[in-house]
Formats: C-alpha cells, sequence, structure tokens
C-alpha cells in the first residue's frame, strides 16, 4: 500500500499529492501545478505517460531488429573487413577463451534489453486492461529494470575501448557498425521508457479493480 494511503484511499483519492524534489505534500486543488515550499512545477500524474512508454516501446522494439541482425563493430585488417554482429562477437569471445566475458556481453547486449521491453509491456498492459497483478511486483520489477537497464551501455563502452586500441591506420582498426548505431538507440528508448512511465498508475489500477 502507499505511504499515503489511508484506510484503503489512496492519495490522489484524498486529494494529496507530493512533490519529487523536495517531498513536500499538498493538496492539489489548493496548488493544482506546483509545490507550495520549492515552487516546482508539479502534477497529480505524468501527462501522457502511458502513450509515451507505448511509443517508446514499440520503437524499442523495432530498432532491436536492425540492432541484431547488421553488424555492430567493423574489424579492418590489412584492407580487409571483418563485420561482427552482437551473436558473432559472443561467439568468438567463446572461441578464444573468454567465456565469462561472452556471458557478460550476452546478457548487457541481448537479455537485458528484451527483459526491459517485455517488462514494461506487461506492466503497461496490466493498466491498459486493468489486471489484477501484484502491485508490489510491479513496483520491484520496474524498479530492477530501472537500475539493471544502464549496464546494457557495455556494449558500446567496449566498442570505444576497442576503437581508441586497436585504430592503427590501414592496417588494423576498429570502428562501430550500423547494428552499434541502432542497440545505442535502443538503449536511449527503453532508458526514457522507464523514466517517462508513471509508477503512481499501478496504484490507479489496483484502488479502482
Amino acid at each position: 500500500m502507499s505511504k499515503f494511503a489511508v484506510n484503503g484511499r489512496s492519495a490522489i483519492e484524498q486529494g494529496l499529492q507530493a512533490c519529487p524534489i523536495c517531498t513536500c505534500i499538498s493538496e492539489f486543488k489548493v496548488y493544482p501545478d506546483h509545490c507550495p515550499v520549492c515552487r516546482n512545477t508539479i502534477s497529480v500524474r505524468k501527462k501522457n505517460s502511458l502513450q509515451l512508454t507505448w511509443a517508446l516501446i514499440i520503437t524499442a522494439a523495432i530498432l532491436l531488429i536492425p540492432a541484431n541482425l547488421f553488424p555492430i563493430t567493423i574489424l579492418l585488417k590489412n584492407g580487409t573487413e571483418n563485420p561482427d554482429t552482437i551473436f558473432s562477437g559472443i561467439s568468438s569471445l567463446i572461441k578464444t577463451g573468454m567465456p565469462g566475458i561472452a556471458i557478460i556481453v550476452f546478457f548487457a547486449s541481448f537479455v537485458v534489453p528484451i527483459l526491459k521491453i517485455l517488462i514494461l509491456t506487461l506492466i503497461s498492459l496490466s493498466i491498459h486492461f486493468k489486471w489484477n497483478l501484484s502491485t508490489t511486483k510491479q513496483l520491484y520489477a520496474h524498479k530492477a529494470i530501472d537500475f539493471i537497464g544502464k549496464w546494457s551501455v557495455l556494449d558500446l563502452f567496449v566498442i570505444s575501448i576497442m576503437s581508441a586500441v586497436f585504430n592503427k591506420g590501414v592496417l588494423l582498426s576498429v570502428y562501430p557498425g550500423t547494428g552499434a548505431s541502432a542497440f545505442t538507440l535502443v538503449i536511449i528508448t527503453t532508458l526514457f521508457a522507464t523514466r517517462t512511465f508513471d509508477t503512481r498508475l499501478i496504484w490507479d489500477t489496483t484502488n479502482n479493480g
């Protein structure tokens, strides 16, 4: 139950809202658009939160296709290009005796983005169709993907390091491919989807159900 809930009534049912900056609790009928303490702009719910989240989820899901099909890195050796997708890169790591790093890259580059999209989709569907799912589990799931989602940038960090270390001109160089651009957009859209989603909508569904 929300920390503002009293006798089963949510904060919005009591006419209350909390400022995300100073955590001041005020009546939204008295202060409809700003905090009385810090003057920060506030609202009872994030405007168009669910619509924005859906748009970003769908965009991320579409971008996952080129991110996995197109090369994420291209190794130029003696004038010959050797492209690597996420999965071929993972396979190369295993073949060269680095299964630990391969597992980390697999989870960071493939499992985490898909997991974020699936969890956000499930939560958004539960709100849209008013499914009677566990409020606590949904909130914990959202918090978890918000935390682990930041680690999806690991692949891009590796690419930047490789480009800096192996860039030796014509003989040997590494540069990002089309898949890297698509993967970057997947990370950005999923991060924004997590932040634009208003978790207070989960409580509304529970109270209305």
